[in-house]
């Protein structure tokens, strides 16, 4: 009979630590989905006036094509935990990966700006159950010694794929025509569906709650319209009249409304109950205010170049790209350190890299080294990177593995309502402090650091959350390591 092989693995590593080939397999199939996902929410931007061109509409028009995607993504992110309960994460996953597919060819088909812009509202319903669903089968397979590390993995779409759609928005469009900014999807999601055909998990049929139509209703309605409402106040800068203002109020009773019906409901959407544990409140506040943060200075920066330095917008994105290549190379780190020392000290310490990479953009000039401002941008995205995805494990890790479909959700809603509310604040003050002074590269670049301090001082702000993460980690892990001879 055969026996077991123990000389063939690390005696000090237990199996429920070890990443098998088996996870690595699964990363790999779900990263592909999450790319595909995210990279498309960014890849139409610069190509919006081509596409308004050839289909005979008004920029006002066209901009519809990527903000009815990331309407229609935010709409979908309460229903996928229900949807992965209903009918398993797995067949969730799949079926989204096919209809994305689908939606992004008849993207490339449309022949009217109304069809495209339906088909990219589907297209984005679509993808605003892939991501989910990939991060709920991803954490549940991976296991609490396991999270970090994997998580950190299913994160590099997030942060790398928004900088490669700008910049293969622009060569699609100019070398091959807008339409490719959607085919390019499809072979993607082929190998995805074939891989994941072929290798993921497959789950039993589970008996879901009934669900909550009144509670599905308000956050479909309240979500769209606040998210919508924000980021049009932040790209107007005060400008486009009482409707976004209008809508803000209006998503923001709704939500309200949303939330109160979710403490009180038997089976609700969302389990909201869940922020009644400190930990979990607390790594979702640093969630949403780094979402404030991050996304926000996204827009920031830029401006600088365009503005201050006069570059081109594929130029522009190119001296951006450091951020994002920062982020992703910090994440494997703090994966690795989320796993054996407990998220909530990385997370800590990736504030205080994030505030020191802040602090030289808050003090920038019209003449920096771009050599300079990469360095900084990269020691930035090194901090994001750890402290983002170790506060989304250590949330998870808080959780009994059941309540996963509903975590996941809440923390993507606080994440994307944290990225709109930062977009429309920092770009509100940036056009202010800009309308301030004389149109000149000095005083662009100063608008630019004046806004940065805002960014330091909404990541100082999240030291506190953290610190009082840090406290309870190490109490349940006392409590843990106490509990543990009594379980042997």
């Amino acid at each position: 009979m055969a026996k077991t092989e123990p000389t063939r693995t690390d005696p000090t590593v237990s199996e429920d630590e070890r990443i098998t080939p088996q996870l690595w397999g699964l990363s790999v199939i779900l990263t592909l989905g999450g790319v595909m996902s995210m990279f498309t929410s960014t890849v139409v931007n610069v190509a919006l006036g081509a596409v308004g061109e050839e289909l005979g509409a008004s920029l006002g028009t066209t901009q519809w094509i990527a903000s009815g995607y990331l309407i229609a993504q935010a709409t979908m992110i309460p229903v996928s935990g229900w949807a992965s309960r209903r009918y398993g994460a797995t067949r969730l996953w799949l079926v989204c990966v096919a209809l994305f597919a689908g939606f992004s060819a008849l993207c490339a088909a449309a022949t009217s700006i109304e069809a495209l812009i339906a088909f990219r509202v589907l297209q984005g319903l679509s993808g605003g159950l892939l991501v989910p669903a990939g991060q709920i089968l991803f954490a549940v397979a991976a296991g609490p010694k396991r999270l970090g590390r994997m998580m950190s993995v299913l994160s590099i779409p997030i942060y790398l794929a928004p900088v490669l759609g700008t910049l293969f928005g622009s060569l699609l469009a100019d070398g091959l025509g807008w339409q490719w900014m959607f085919l390019v999807n499809v072979p993607i999601a082929v190998i995805s569906l074939a891989t994941g055909l072929r290798w993921l998990p497959r789950e039993t049929a589970r008996e879901a709650p009934p669900m909550d139509w009144p509670g599905l209703a308000l956050v479909m309605t309240g979500l769209p319209a606040l998210v919508y409402g924000v980021s049009q106040l932040g790209e107007s800068g005060g400008s486009a009249g009482a409707l976004p203002l209008v809508l803000v109020i209006a998503g923001a009773v709704l939500l309200t409304g949303f939330v109160l019906r979710a403490l009180r409901a038997r089976t609700p959407l969302l389990n909201l109950r869940l922020f009644k544990d400190a930990a979990f409140s607390s790594a979702a506040v640093v969630i949403f205010c780094m979402g404030v943060a991050l996304f926000g200075a996204m827009i920031v920066l830029p401006e600088y170049y365009l503005r201050a330095r006069h570059e081109s917008l594929v130029d522009t994105g190119l001296l951006t790209a450091p951020l994002a290549l920062g982020t992703v190379a910090a994440l494997p780190l703090a994966g690795w350190f989320t796993d054996r020392i407990g998220g909530a000290r990385v997370i800590l310490t990736g504030l205080i890299v994030t505030i020191v990479g802040t602090v030289p953009l808050a003090l920038i000039g019209a003449q920096d080294s771009y050599w300079w401002l990469s360095a900084v941008q990269v020691v930035r995205g090194c901090g994001i990177g750890l402290t983002t995805t170790p506060a989304l494990a250590t949330g998870l890790v808080m959780v009994p593995k059941e309540q996963i479909p509903h975590a996941m959700p809440i923390f993507n809603m606080l994440q994307r309502i944290g990225g709109s509310c930062g977009t429309s604040i920092l770009t509100a003050l940036l056009a202010h402090r800009i309308a301030t002074g004389p149109d000149t590269p000095a005083h662009a670049a100063a608008a630019v650091a004046h806004t940065h301090w805002w960014i330091v001082a909404i990541t100082a702000a999240v030291v506190i959350p953290s610190i009082i993460l840090v406290r309870l980690e190490a109490r349940r892990r006392r409590t843990a390591a106490t509990a543990s001879p009594a379980v042997a």
